[in-house]
């Protein structure tokens, strides 16, 4: 959307409260509704400094729009006075539905598009799409999910140069140690880690794009001494995208890496990062997590088949509350369940929303299931992790490489493949392209306001 004004209410301590939108329709700047929510002090002032040169008298719009008008929620909304801007500046909102009068209902701030030409920001008109048809029942996986247009096994590296240097996305890279025996046991060589991670990246990119990263490697292979690496300060290439952040844990601030293009996924995994583990929150809006998360941790003697098992309570759990659920295996031994948040809350209330989740789910099978943290308290049983979900907290992306034997990969399943006979060696770098995979899984923006009636034990 176009950013128009903005406004800021009486005594506001904030740069301003709201952004007045627009967008054009048949050439002419219409106004769309305003959004005050999504954007923290810092960047309001970083966006202040852009607003000051575009200051102007008069809204430009055809006809002012009345933004501060009562609603039926609101009758008495504080004063506001507004600030127009010239039409020029772009940015990228989150929104539930439009309403008759074309003005978006909740929206929420993501992010400046200063990739966008304000002039081509249109209002956009529904058309009717192609006829819905439901599957038969009885349709087999393959025939349900569409795969990639062309899997041609494209290679990165050739099977014979130790070092070789490519070209990506205009970036020179170079690769080394291409021989070296990552997974030992089974002879798989970081060549074909890298180059399952070159066929791989239009599918998992989506899912890194703006999270900072926490870098596991392994230099030595599976077998070999590992390390993480957060802060990248001064030692990558000034082309990438690193995001400045300060913990409270912390002293001081650390870079992170950020990997929004394919030259920068497959620079960490030359690194040894053979997982790939992003943030659950973005660099728009870092303290809001995108997706919360359920991680069925099992223990020593717990069968896969109890994970399934428990990853269809939880699915049962959260049908019965109108939440949507994606699984995925661990790449190891469990079986995450992401549920689209959209930044939408905090990791506090992500964390606490997870916690009611795994209680429910802990109360129909407590024979194999436990809640506690101590490993030594679960006696044995399978941990429920809500505490995934706490900020700079990071899980294996899905598609991604896993450092354990046979060189699995972390694979985002359909419900209907959740079922006793489910092995984590069924996904590896060497299937994972197969026709059936990969597919679209996660939704990108998707986002609830989730309104959950919970017996009354629970809100006690």
């Amino acid at each position: 959307m176009i950013i128009a004004g903005y406004t800021r209410n009486d005594d506001s301590p904030k740069q301003f409260s709201a952004l007045l939108l627009g967008a054009y329709k048949d050439g002419r700047l219409q106004y769309v509704g305003k959004v005050g929510t999504g954007f923290n002090d810092k960047q309001q002032k970083e966006m202040i400094a852009q607003f000051k040169p575009l200051i102007i008298d008069k809204a430009p719009f055809e006809e002012a729009p009345d933004y501060n008008k009562p609603s039926r929620f609101r009758r008495n909304p504080p004063h506001a006075s507004a600030t127009w801007l010239k039409p020029q500046l772009v940015c990228e909102i989150n929104f539930a539905e439009v309403t008759d009068e074309g003005v978006f209902r909740h929206p929420s701030f993501l992010a400046m598009r200063e990739d966008k030409n304000a002039k081509e920001v249109v209002i956009e008109i529904a058309s009717d799409t192609e006829k819905v048809t439901e599957t038969p029942k009885g349709t087999a996986l393959k025939d349900v999910v569409k795969p990639p247009e062309k899997l041609d096994g494209k290679t990165l590296l050739n099977p014979t140069e130790k070092t070789q240097c490519k070209k990506l996305q205009g970036h020179e890279l170079k690769f080394t140690n291409l021989d070296k025996v990552y997974w030992p046991d089974e002879k798989i060589t970081k060549r074909d880690m890298l180059n399952y991670y070159y066929q791989v990246a239009p599918y998992i990119l989506p899912y890194l794009k703006d999270r900072p990263e926490s870098m596991n490697r392994h230099p030595g292979g599976i077998k070999g001494p590992s390390f993480y690496q957060k802060d990248v300060t001064g030692k990558v290439p000034d082309w990438m995208t690193t995001y400045r952040y300060h913990s409270n844990d912390e002293p001081e601030d650390k870079n992170y890496l950020v990997a929004n293009e394919e030259a920068t996924l497959l620079y960490m995994a030359n690194l040894g990062a053979i997982e790939i583990n992003p943030w659950s929150s973005t660099t728009n809006n870092p303290d809001n997590p995108t997706w919360c998360i359920v991680d069925l941790d099992p223990a020593d003697k717990t069968t896969f088949d109890q994970v399934i098992e428990a990853a269809l309570v939880t699915k049962s759990v959260l049908d019965e509350l109108g939440v949507p659920c994606y699984p995925k295996t661990s790449g190891s031994t469990g079986i995450h369940i992401y549920i689209p948040f959209g930044g939408k809350y905090t990791y506090e209330q992500s964390k606490e929303f997870a916690r009611i989740i795994v209680t429910l789910v802990h109360d129909q099978i407590p024979e194999f299931t436990s809640l506690e943290r101590a490993i030594k308290s679960r006696n044995g049983k399978m941990y429920l992790d809500f505490l995934q979900n706490r900020p700079g907290a990071t899980l294996a992306a899905p598609y991604s490489v896993r450092p354990k034997p046979g060189a699995t990969i972390s694979m985002p399943l359909h419900w209907e493949e959740v079922k006793p006979g489910l092995k984590m060696s069924d996904f590896t770098i060497f299937n994972a392209m197969s026709q059936e995979r990969p597919f679209q899984w996660l939704p990108d923006k998707a986002f609830l306001y989730i309104i959950i009636q919970l017996p009354a034990n629970y809100l006690a």
